[in-house]
């Protein structure tokens, strides 16, 4: 089920919690002794710097899919680290990644240490407006990176409701050849019950690459019958053929860019396991080489504004999902449920 350890960063004492946190997830992951310190490492250093640097913030811990997988039934799981604030921002975050660059009676290890330990590392600040950080570790030195090269690659970010133990929010992705299918579910509700329902559709997902949206929902509503159910939306990007297709049941939400403009995609109502729409239908549209796609549980905000700084759009998937949660909460108007985003965008070329 999708554990998930969030981790409100607001004083020093907290600070111990991350770690443990990291800890924990190591464990369950099976990360050897010296991959588990390395987690324990980038928690320590990121929780200090929410503390000392942006006036607190948010830690969240969970197992996570690689960003780029292999053609696999069953693939890899890492832990990924986020911290999310709404500091003053990093004003230089090519220096701040610099080796040698530390913070303020921290253990000196600096984000540039940070990056370097971890699989995979990515950091996204503005000025004014706070910053995420994000690091990934699996079981093996580059998991993030194992398989064959793909076009596209996904992320996420799950927050559990009340800080519960489980969300019962998921969201996976699996490729087959030149298809990869990203999915999110909902589990009616929330709390352990919401998350096998969730977590029926995460396993059932992967048996399914080779089937269009409409058809794995159909395979989605047979597994998770005994369940409470799931809205469950369905995206898979063809990137020989150029083609997305598009096939939701219930209230996840889901945006589309192409170019500077953004649409949204229907799902349709029902309960997959529960009661779905006698019709499976399945929207097509192109997708562009520079095309992002956003879904999100009905945790988010329904007036919610997606990113439209490049610098954004750019980065890790999971980047974008950290940022578009952090936009668009607020004290005043708290979270009412699990909140999931999952982004899937295009691979960028490695920089020399």
């Amino acid at each position: 089920m999708p554990r998930v350890w969030d981790v409100p960063v607001h004083d020093s004492t907290r600070v111990r919690d991350a770690r443990v946190a990291a800890e924990r997830a190591a464990a369950l992951a099976g990360l050897d002794a010296k991959r588990a310190a390395a987690l324990s490492l980038v928690a320590t250093e990121l929780a200090t710097n929410l503390v000392k640097h942006a006036g607190g913030g948010q830690l969240l811990v969970e197992l996570v899919p690689p960003a780029l997988p292999a053609d696999a039934a069953v693939p890899a799981r890492l832990v990924q680290i986020a911290a999310i604030d709404h500091g003053p921002g990093i004003a230089d975050v090519t220096a701040a990644l610099s080796d040698g660059f530390s913070t303020a009676r921290s253990l000196g290890a600096g984000l540039g240490t940070c990056r370097r330990v971890a699989d995979d590392f990515a950091l996204h600040s503005v000025p004014g407006r706070g910053t995420v950080a994000l690091a990934r570790i699996g079981a093996a030195p580059g998991t993030e990176r194992a398989g064959a090269p793909a076009a596209v690659r996904a992320g996420g970010i799950n927050v559990p409701f009340a800080r519960a133990e489980y969300s019962g929010d998921a969201w996976t992705w699996v490729r087959a050849g030149d298809r990869a299918t990203l999915m999110l579910a909902d589990g009616l509700g929330h709390g352990p019950e919401a998350a096998r329902a969730s977590s029926a559709a995460v396993e059932e997902l992967h048996h399914s690459a080779h089937l269009s949206p409409a058809d794995c929902l159909g395979r989605l509503d047979s597994a998770l019958r005994g369940t409470r159910g799931a809205a469950v939306a369905v995206a898979q990007v063809d990137t020989a053929a150029g083609l997305l297709r598009f096939a939701g049941v219930g209230n996840i939400g889901a945006r589309l860019r192409t170019g500077d403009t953004w649409r949204s995609l229907l799902s349709r109502p029902g309960i997959i396991g529960v009661h779905r729409p006698r019709t499976l239908h399945e929207d097509r549209m192109p997708w562009a080489a520079d095309g992002t796609l956003i879904l999100h549980s009905d945790g988010l905000p329904s007036r919610w504004t997606p990113p439209a700084e490049a610098a954004m759009l750019t980065a890790d998937p999971a980047v974008v999902a950290a940022g578009v949660i952090r936009d668009a909460g607020s004290a005043a108007r708290p979270a009412r449920d699990d909140t999931a985003v999952a982004v899937l965008a295009p691979t960028l070329p490695e920089r020399p």
